[in-house]
């Protein structure tokens, strides 16, 4: 018992001396996390002992495990620059889950080592990280790969390979994309969402849609998929000319053209796209997608004059939902983060991988998880329900907030 005392004191004097470190270590703190490629399962578990509330007896594991072997979850990200303010904040969340899950006794009191492989985007690293994948004996399952061009090339290898392990829960918003068989996604596409982005503007009769490419590689990527979805909504689509200054982008938007412009592409685009529609004098609602954070955007000053409604694929997260209020606490015991949708989205992608798993009977391998994935079972993840009909998933789970033109961020 003295040494136990001792090692916990030891501990607690390390945290304190991580409060008292300079505001240069704290801002680099987030880096810290994000770029490391493997999750430390000891050092979590130690730290929950102290700072985490006691948890009833049947939050550990629901059944007695074969084997005490660590499993594997790998979770492929693409850091490129286009891409990495999304996998960042995905894969933060999706650590914290699976730290917060290992305190709680792991998988059938199996320890989880979560593999994060960053990639740089391109095919070469893609096909890099799947085989990093594939040749790992102790992986089970890949959960929540992220951003939506690496789900798109997942799943162009996972249909032409015979690999029988699940790739849950990706972060795939092209709603064009043939989903492979093995790939089992959960949160709202594209289509979804701007669906519902566009029905609560019904009050303005909407007829047409301004649509607007932060850059030519999204135009490229996503240029069909707005034109299918247009033509399914009935909508008349006018693309707004490409700029290199996205400041000056919204001058070709003349008076008679539509009340609503589609964003597609990052924050710190939309931010310069915005502004360049402060002049405007009609006024105009800008439609962002979840891929964009309003938080960061209103830090950045982006608009003035021109409400911003983005769509998420996830709850609030200022939500009193159970799977929001855990992630919140987690977040904030583990993370110098503030809660974001992107984050919550990594958070809730491995608590359902998690929650599948767990109703697994007999041994945990690939072939296993992947049955278990392919009956799609309707779950309900502390007020995020995934549910399916046959191989269809049928439940769309769509909020929104806006940025109003008085700066403050609503919803």
């Amino acid at each position: 018992m003295k040494i136990i005392v001792k090692n916990l004191l030891a501990i607690t004097r390390r945290l304190w001396s991580l409060e008292l470190t300079t505001d240069k270590f704290l801002r680099q703190r987030r880096q810290f996390f994000v770029r490391s490629t493997q999750l430390a399962v000891a050092a979590p578990v130690m730290l929950s002992a102290l700072a985490w509330p006691s948890q009833p007896a049947q939050a550990q594991t629901k059944r007695t495990a074969t084997t005490t072997s660590p499993v594997t979850v790998a979770q492929i990200v693409d850091v490129s620059l286009s891409q990495q303010d999304i996998s960042k904040d995905f894969l933060v969340g999706s650590r914290a889950a699976w730290q917060d899950i290992n305190a709680r006794g792991g998988i059938r009191g199996r320890s989880v080592t979560h593999l994060a492989i960053e990639i740089d985007g391109s095919a070469q690293s893609v096909k890099a990280a799947w085989d990093q994948v594939q040749n790992n004996p102790s992986c089970i399952v890949m959960s929540g790969c992220a951003a939506d061009s690496l789900s798109t090339q997942l799943n162009a290898l996972m249909r032409s390979g015979k690999l029988n392990l699940a790739n849950v829960a990706p972060w795939q918003q092209n709603s064009s994309v043939e989903t492979a068989p093995q790939t089992f996604a959960i949160f709202s596409n594209r289509e979804e969402q701007i669906s519902h982005a566009l029905k609560s503007l019904s009050n303005l009769n909407v007829s047409s849609l301004d649509v607007v490419f932060a850059t030519p590689e999204d135009r490229q990527k996503n240029l069909s998929d707005i034109q299918r979805l247009a033509q399914k909504l009935s909508l008349r689509l006018q693309e707004v000319a490409l700029l290199a200054d996205l400041l000056k982008a919204g001058q070709p938007i003349s008076s008679n053209t539509s009340a609503i412009v589609l964003f597609i592409g990052g924050t710190p685009e939309l931010a310069q796209f915005t502004q360049s529609l402060d002049k405007q004098l009609r006024q105009r609602y800008v439609i962002a997608l979840a891929d964009v954070n309003l938080q960061v955007l209103q830090q950045m000053g982006g608009t003035r004059n021109t409400p911003v409604i983005a769509t998420q694929a996830v709850p609030l997260v200022s939500a009193a939902l159970p799977v929001v209020r855990d992630y919140r606490r987690v977040l904030t015991q583990l993370y110098d983060e503030l809660p974001v949708s992107l984050s919550l989205a990594g958070f809730i992608a491995a608590r359902y991988t998690y929650e599948v798993i767990e109703t697994i009977d007999g041994p945990l391998n690939r072939g296993s998880v992947l049955e278990a994935f392919t009956r799609r079972q309707s779950m309900d993840i502390g007020g995020f329900r995934v549910a399916f009909e046959g191989q269809r998933r049928t439940s769309v789970y769509v909020t929104q907030s806006m940025l109003g033109a008085d700066g403050r961020v609503l919803g």
